[in-house]
């Protein structure tokens, strides 16, 4: 078992390293074939089935890497973008300047249609007055500036927009401008309801611990980093220990 998820994790990485986007029949291509081998394993020689289940592995490997990045698929923006941006509130977060950010669904952009307009938006603000609390549900407009998510700054090195992609994050972006409410709570819908009980667990255990312990200690418990201060971040990942912010079944197991 240890072998077939390690070739199937070679899979999604050969997926990763293509130089183009297989098509969603080259991808059912490639899964049918996994089933087929699979189904013929009984009969091959012993000394082959091993050569065959790595082949199955990595063929599924590549099918699921990629059907993933198709179910994913929504608008990214494709230019600088300053104007009217509304939405609403489904994460609130702190950037790595310290200034609150929210990510905001059912977006609406000025002069953009909704056929080009991303599913998600991530914004960080930095006008110094809030006008009203922020608040999960929220719907909420200002004017500001967005730009498509960036790739990695070297090769080899951290690809923001590949991850941004599977969050179905389409654009980021800034605003000097107040943020207003926009009209009355929209239904929470499922994604929406675990959001809210992260958020309200997160700062509980703030509430509870206090300070940057306490912050630490919610960032472990459910990924919720806002409370943290930049200096500790920073030491953390200066000292490799970034990865234990990691919401992982061994960090939780301690």
């Amino acid at each position: 078992m240890d072998g077939f998820r390690c070739f199937f994790a070679c899979g999604i990485g050969w997926y990763f390293s293509l130089g183009f986007e297989p098509t969603a029949i080259a991808l059912l291509a490639l899964a049918v074939a996994g089933v087929l081998l699979a189904g013929a394993v009984r009969w091959l020689p012993w000394q082959w089935t091993p050569l065959a289940i790595a082949i199955i592995a990595v063929l599924m490997g590549v099918a699921v890497a990629g059907s993933r990045s198709l179910i994913v698929a929504e608008p990214v923006l494709g230019w600088r973008y300053y104007g009217p941006i509304e939405g609403r509130i489904i994460e609130i977060d702190r950037s790595q300047s310290e200034k609150p950010r929210i990510t905001l669904d059912q977006v609406r952009l000025a002069r953009v249609s909704p056929a080009r307009t991303p599913h998600t938006v991530r914004i960080s603000l930095y006008y110094p007055e809030v006008f009203v609390p922020l608040e999960l549900g929220l719907h909420v407009m200002t004017t500001g500036h967005l730009s498509p998510p960036a790739g990695p700054p070297e090769p080899g090195r951290f690809d923001f927009r590949r991850m941004a992609w599977f969050e179905r994050l389409g654009a980021v972006g800034y605003t000097r401008a107040p943020v207003l409410a926009a009209g009355p709570d929209a239904p929470d819908g499922a994604g929406l309801w675990v959001y809210k009980i992260r958020r309200q667990l997160s700062l509980t255990v703030q509430d509870q611990i206090g300070g940057e312990v306490g912050a630490f200690a919610a960032a472990i418990t459910t990924g919720d980093r806002s409370g943290m201060g930049q200096q500790t971040l920073s030491a953390l990942r200066r000292s490799n220990l970034a990865h234990l912010l990691a919401i992982s079944g061994l960090h939780m197991g301690y």
